[in-house]
């Protein structure tokens, strides 16, 4: 299958010109001026970008959680992803204590073979350390996962004490993988839930008394201080206030390899809807919470500035009707996470290029490139070049549109952004060479996306 995407401009992390793209059996074969060739279809980018297709690193797709499993698999969540304009997700695989770690990676696999619609990789939570698994994270770079998640919060789940964390820095840098670090003192959200549900304070608003911006800022500086003794690199997930901002600033002024995510909804969204009448606060409970305010103008000053390097967006939706509810009598027991998989290019182009905050070429960086470097997929993917997989968002700027669950893809009953007048949307949208989203209609098929064996990190980016 030959095309030849005609009339557009192109924009990358570093570049913006006008030039026509030539793709063969999936690949970009040729970028030029008016390219002439036999193809098998032309695509009219006249007055749009072409962009590469954004990456997301940071998604949950069939997660079990709190009694209940998110709401969107693998086919409808990747469907979501790719009419936004997304064309590559990271999502993850568990190790559940003391099981090897092929083991949680093959039920991962299995789950999104046959149903995801665009290319996926992992990353794999782990929750043990030992001379076994030592070995295995070895075993499982080679196989193509180069990162590795752990948590800071969930005692009693997920959380792993600071000794673990030293020493699963130190294994990673060894085998030439990246640490990803899910940052809250889950000790200290541990002691301030129970108080609260002791003395009565059960609704959602005390959701985010539960886990203050301190707590997060205190892993923060404590997993930047880790991987220093480590001599690692670190990669801090859904940072979310000014505090752990400076603690990541302070640390790359001093040279420290660290490296930031935040999310649309911690740009976006405040701390004002745990204020919502009701129940309805239960939309928007997620770890990290929604901050104040005040918070957004330095995670703005960190993208622009460089000091956040992603914005991904921590998909994991679950339903108001009886998903969220199952915390209706107590917070701690709402099943954290929201949507976002489709909306994260809307949002952030709108807010942020639209608006001036960022350039366009910054945005193509926080989407496509840096997560492509940084995750082992640089130039395959999250660029256009000679070489790298035709996976193409043609955008055009001028179209303005409302965000609605009842147009959305996502397989959720709301949206946290309902209403939202977004600027800027994909016409066509590419994976490997084939037009998967036209328009906002979904022409894909399931399976057709194929599980990405990463390179290992390659260094600072």
């Amino acid at each position: 299958m030959s095309t030849l995407v005609k009339g557009g401009t192109i924009v990358t992390a570093g570049d913006t010109y006008e030039a026509d793209i030539l793709i063969d059996n999936g690949i970009i074969a040729l970028i030029g001026n008016f390219l002439e060739a036999q193809v098998d279809q032309v695509i009219d980018a006249s007055g749009s970008y072409v962009l590469p297709g954004a990456i997301d690193v940071h998604t949950h797709l069939e997660l079990s959680v709190s009694g209940t499993v998110s709401s969107d698999d693998f086919y409808t969540g990747t469907v979501a992803a790719a009419c936004g304009g997304t064309t590559t997700i990271i999502d993850y695989a568990d190790q559940m204590r003391g099981e090897p770690l092929a083991k949680g990676l093959e039920a991962r696999l299995a789950a999104a073979r046959g149903k995801a619609v665009i290319d996926y990789g992992f990353h794999l939570v782990l929750t043990d350390y030992n001379a076994r698994v030592a070995g295995e994270m070895a075993e499982v770079v080679s196989a193509g996962v180069s990162s590795f998640k752990c948590f800071l919060a969930y005692k009693g789940r997920s959380m792993i004490d600071d000794g673990t964390l030293l020493v699963l820095l130190s294994r990673s840098k060894e085998i030439g993988a990246l640490t990803c670090v899910h940052c809250e003192n889950g000790e200290v959200i541990d002691v301030l839930t129970r108080k609260l549900l002791s003395e009565g304070k059960t609704s959602t608003r005390y959701h985010p008394k539960s886990r203050p911006p301190e707590v997060e800022a205190e892993a923060t500086g404590r997993a930047i201080a880790l991987a220093e003794m480590a001599l690692a690199p670190v990669y801090i997930v859904h940072l979310t206030t000014a505090q752990s901002l400076e603690k990541v600033r302070a640390a790359r002024a001093r040279g420290l390899t660290v490296y930031a995510e935040t999310c649309p909804q911690y740009l976006l969204l405040s701390a004002d809807k745990y204020d919502e009448p009701g129940f309805e606060a239960a939309k928007y409970v997620m770890s990290p919470p929604l901050r104040p305010r005040s918070h957004q103008g330095a995670l703005w000053t960190g993208l622009g500035n460089g000091d956040i390097q992603v914005v991904a967006t921590d998909h994991c939706p679950f339903n108001f009707k009886e998903q969220k509810e199952l915390g209706r009598e107590d917070f701690s027991r709402i099943p954290n996470g929201a949507p976002g998989i489709e909306t994260r290019l809307y949002l952030l182009y709108t807010e942020g290029v639209a608006k001036g905050r960022i350039s366009l070429n910054r945005f193509v960086d926080l989407v496509a490139t840096a997560p492509a470097k940084l995750f082992g997929l640089y130039p395959k993917k999250g660029t256009i070049a000679v070489g790298s997989d035709a996976d193409l968002v043609v955008w055009d700027p001028k179209v303005r549109h409302v965000l609605s669950v009842e147009t959305l893809h996502q397989n959720v009953d709301y949206d946290p952004y309902e209403g939202f007048e977004a600027m800027g949307k994909p016409t066509v949208v590419m994976s490997r060479g084939k037009v998967i989203a036209k328009n906002g209609t979904f022409l894909g098929q399931a399976g057709t996306g194929a599980f990405l064996r990463r390179k290992p990190y390659p260094g600072v980016i």
